[in-house]
């Protein structure tokens, strides 16, 4: 089985986060994973061709916004609240607090 690059801890860098977090798309994969939690990959429903969406689900990965793990053929997606909070305390939260409508700083 081949296996995903999923960067350590100590290797997420903020601006490579920063990246993840500059497309719309990708804000409504974590705004979704941050509201229902881990979920499959065929599960999220955004409406986007398959391989776009696959696109999308690697810069998260790779970037340490997110965490995939296999079971079967199954991809379960989930946030890595507590990774992104050791390396940048309070980031993940804003990012998502400013996602949401009607809230300001």
């Amino acid at each position: 089985m081949r296996m995903l690059y999923q960067p350590d801890v100590n290797e997420i860098n903020l601006s490579t986060v920063f990246y993840a977090l500059s497309d719309q798309i990708r804000l409504d994969i974590i705004k979704t994973l941050a509201e229902i939690g881990e979920q499959s990959c065929g599960a999220l429903e955004i409406n986007v061709p398959n391989s776009t969406l696959s696109h999308h689900y690697k810069v998260l990965r790779e970037s340490g916004v997110t965490h995939t793990r296999i079971e079967g053929t199954q991809r379960f997606i989930s946030l890595r609240h507590n990774d992104l909070n050791t390396r940048f305390p309070g980031l993940l939260s804003a990012i998502l607090q400013g996602l949401e409508p009607g809230k300001s700083s």
